[in-house]
């Protein structure tokens, strides 16, 4: 059996496979391998001889075997050439120390949506999942010393920043924090705002080219904290950016001195960054299918708590409350999403832009009038349509502009404001636990209390 100058065996390809960058394939992937403590994923329909033969040409240390499913068509106990391990991927990757999955099973026994959790349980632990043809590894993140909570969310319009703001405001009250939030409009080098800025400011940076309602500004006027902005782009199926600057962005936020810093996601991305708490935002309108499907699943894996947006408290979550806990129990708390006005707009005739569906601004405006005592003359869902929304204000009449900071809010609705005179008020998102749900601010203020701490992670796998 001929090696190369790395030890590793040569065998010539063959149709149907491509070897990986720089090596070489024994019936499908194997330069990952090398040098690995390998847990082998086995199944009874394979003669133990054969997964122990094949085994043990490969260039590593095989740790532990566990077997998922077939046992019935096997005699006695199969020795397979590794310990046989039982219970879950997560107990068997703790009890043997392996930093690889190797998935040796196949049809009719594992098929593709089994390969799919056992990749997310795979990567959970923080261990690489390979097979014949497939190869996935968890998310590199970026070291970080200092205490610090993640944030992200598993889709766009959700309520992210919202709960991100909320949770920002409420840790200020007793710490000095700082939120690094990407996005796909962030700045080309990571940028610091120490003062929330305002109208004008926001007004001068639009005019500049720039993306002047970005989710890092959004933190900055809504919550009142230091911030530094990121940018992305591309994302993954485990929740990766192909590309950012939030590593730079970080150590740009470790040199403002905080006590804590969150990390503020994009869309369904985490931040590519270690920390030590993680909260993931679902959306209680959103197809679970949707958000736990191939490895959706991920996000959940490796997050302390969830918080279930409902931006009408009357929707139905029963069948996302039962999805995500047959993933794993995660502590959660679903809450209601309600627009809170920062400044007075009581007795004024308000014209309301915001980024939600048609079918909740009846619901919104309700909740305008009732607490915050204002006449909405006009509400729109188009503020992410530049068009239509330019079309729109042509024929609003309002004493206020009442806008969210999100989309074309500065470089339409507030350019429209100031050339005819019209007073702009942000408009933030409350986030108000249901009924019976726990407290939202308590939960956060203890992983806030463990996150500064150090406390290990609740679940003891080996992510983050």
């Amino acid at each position: 059996m001929e090696r190369d100058v790395n030890g590793e065996i040569v065998v010539a390809d063959h149709p149907g496979h491509g070897p990986l960058p720089g090596g070489h394939m024994i019936g499908g992937l194997t330069s990952p391998l090398a040098g690995k403590r390998v847990l082998a994923l086995v199944d009874g329909e394979h003669y133990p001889e054969v997964v122990r033969e094949t085994l043990s040409t490969l260039p590593c240390r095989v740790v532990g075997a566990m077997l998922v499913g077939g046992a019935e068509k096997l005699r006695g106990t199969p020795d397979f050439g590794a310990p046989l391990l039982t219970g879950t991927i997560a107990d068997a990757v703790s009890a043997c120390g392996a930093d690889l999955v190797l998935d040796l099973s196949d049809e009719p026994v594992v098929g593709g949506p089994e390969r799919m959790a056992y990749a997310v349980r795979a990567m959970a632990c923080g261990v690489a999942y390979m097979g014949a043809d497939f190869y996935f590894e968890p998310p590199r993140l970026a070291p970080f010393a200092l205490p610090s909570i993640g944030i992200a969310g598993t889709g766009k319009r959700i309520g992210k920043t919202a709960v991100s703001g909320h949770t920002a405001r409420l840790l200020a009250g007793r710490w000095n924090v700082v939120v690094v939030a990407m996005g796909r409009g962030g700045p080309a080098a990571p940028e610091v705002v120490t003062a929330p800025p305002g109208l004008t400011d926001l007004l001068a940076l639009s005019r500049s080219g720039r993306h002047a309602a970005s989710d890092y500004i959004e933190d900055a006027v809504l919550a009142g904290v230091a911030t530094v902005g990121a940018r992305r782009c591309g994302g993954g199926f485990a929740a990766a950016p192909f590309a950012s600057n939030v590593e730079a962005a970080a150590e740009m936020a470790a040199q403002l001195s905080p006590d804590l810093v969150l990390f503020e996601g994009s869309g369904t991305v985490l931040p590519p960054v270690e920390v030590r708490r993680r909260i993931l935002v679902v959306g209680g309108e959103q197809d679970p299918d949707r958000v736990l499907g191939y490895l959706g699943a991920y996000r959940l894996l490796v997050s302390d708590l969830v918080v279930l947006t409902l931006p009408d408290p009357q929707l139905d979550v029963r069948a996302m409350r039962t999805a995500l806990r047959q993933i794993r129990d995660v502590p959660l708390i679903a809450a209601a999403l309600r627009p809170r006005p920062v400044s007075d707009v009581s007795g004024r005739r308000v014209a309301f832009f915001t980024t939600a569906a048609p079918h909740l601004l009846p619901g919104m405006i309700d909740h305008l009038r009732t607490r915050y005592g204002t006449c909405v003359v006009h509400a729109t869902g188009a503020l992410a349509d530049r068009n239509r929304l330019q079309a729109e204000l042509a024929e609003v009449d309002a004493d206020v502009y009442l806008v969210e900071l999100k989309a074309a809010a500065i470089d339409v609705v507030a350019e429209h404001a100031e050339q005819r005179g019209i007073p702009v008020v942000f408009c933030d998102t409350e986030v108000s636990p249901l009924p019976g749900e726990p407290c939202f601010d308590q939960v956060v203020l203890a992983l806030a209390d463990e996150a500064l701490r150090g406390d290990p992670p609740r679940s003891g796998l080996g992510w983050r």
